[in-house]
């Protein structure tokens, strides 16, 4: 196949794990352009094992492990289908898979540095046809490096500017920055909670999965006591490169705190909106003061009450959608792992070592390959 004319396909499930993002996309001179996208949602009990499992809820033995393992991949596969059926396309067309997989533990830091991504590629090859990159984190965790973020690259190539700084803030479970200098400079890394949070929050006591434009925080007052013990945490004063997840941010770390005992639920979700907004703003004034451009992507730009806030505490700096710049907001992410699949196959690198502290460049990403025959009818997820 013609790498010039094929088509590549990304898939991510996210910090948040609120759907699988599909994403097909071409190149033009080797820049990711977005053809179609189709986002499938996860059965609400396999995501709420997912996100046990990611707080550190559940004890899992190994052949739980491995079943849930398969079970992902299995919704992964249907993702990649549907977007295919979909958009009229075939799978002969499609070069490669880039599959993130869904993230359940993210330990890049202490003796044994790991990340453990799960949904099984070589479930992911058999059905859809289609050769699949996966596992693009550990390379860059084996050269001493966080193993994320790794959207700066991409950032850089679709938004960055010529003498001029900004910042591109993802927020999906959690948020992250790439600060893109006006002398071509690329760096970033995890500011902390984003979405993740206020979702968890929002689902305890609404028995509602995310916070609707922020109605629920907007219905509350701000608690200072709360807001400035989960602000003590050492992670927001650790110094770059560092990344974290659900791991670190999760109910169980909320509740550890005293000040929550005899809080109003509408104000802790307003609390911790505000502890999104502050961690963000603090880590732009400290790492990008110059910077005068914040532009979002990921879940949290339709939270109205949270894009309300960062415009209050970016100001004077500028705070729109990458949708202005005809990037869609919601697959940045999933055409993130698109790209990284073509590199993968070019041989080329997909880390950045200024933003996730590796010793060098590397190539990301295992190749499973497609059966020789085609795909395979075998349904493993209930989808036909």
């Amino acid at each position: 196949m013609d790498d010039a004319s094929a088509l590549y396909l990304g898939l991510i499930s996210g910090t948040s794990a609120d759907s699988i993002d599909a994403a097909l996309v071409s190149f033009d001179a080797g820049v990711p352009r977005l053809q179609a996208a189709h986002a499938h949602p996860w059965p609400t009990p396999l995501r709420e094992r997912m996100l046990a499992l990611a707080q550190d809820e559940t004890p899992l033995d190994l052949d739980a492990f491995g079943r849930l393992d398969v079970e992902i991949g299995g919704h992964f596969a249907d993702a990649a289908l549907e977007l295919l059926e979909l958009s009229g396309t075939s799978a002969q067309e499609v070069r490669a898979i880039g599959s993130h997989g869904q993230t359940v533990r993210h330990r890049p830091s202490g003796e044994h540095p790991f990340t453990l991504q799960l949904g099984d590629p070589s479930v992911i090859a058999e059905r859809s046809g289609i050769d699949v990159i996966a596992d693009f984190r550990r390379a860059d965790i084996a050269a001493g490096g966080q193993g994320a973020p790794l959207l700066p690259a991409l950032h850089a190539m679709l938004l960055g500017r010529p003498g001029h700084a900004r910042v591109v803030l993802n927020l999906g479970g959690i948020a992250n920055i790439t600060v893109l200098g006006a002398d071509g400079s690329v760096y970033g890394f995890d500011t902390g909670p984003a979405n993740g949070l206020l979702d968890a929050w929002c689902l305890r006591h609404r028995g509602e999965a995310f916070d609707r434009d922020g109605a629920f925080a907007a219905s509350g007052r701000v608690d200072p006591g709360l807001l400035d013990a989960l602000l003590a945490d050492r992670y927001f004063t650790l110094a770059p490169p560092k990344s974290t997840g659900r791991e670190h941010f999760h109910l169980g770390w909320l509740s550890a705190h005293r000040q929550l005992a005899t809080a109003n639920p509408a104000d802790v979700q307003a609390t911790l909106l505000e502890l999104t907004a502050r961690s963000i703003a603090m880590a732009i004034d400290q790492q990008a003061p110059g910077a005068d451009e914040v532009l979002v992507c990921g879940g949290g730009v339709h939270n109205g009450a949270l894009m309300q806030r960062l415009g209050e505490l970016l100001a004077p700096r500028t705070l729109y959608s990458t949708a202005r710049h005809g990037i869609d907001p919601d697959f940045l992410e999933a055409t993130a792992f698109a790209w990284l699949a073509r590199q993968r196959l070019l041989g080329l690198p997909g880390n950045l070592p200024a933003v996730t502290g590796a010793r060098g460049a590397r190539v990301l990403g295992a190749i499973y390959s497609a059966p020789a025959i085609g795909p395979s009818t075998r349904t493993l997820s209930g989808a036909s």
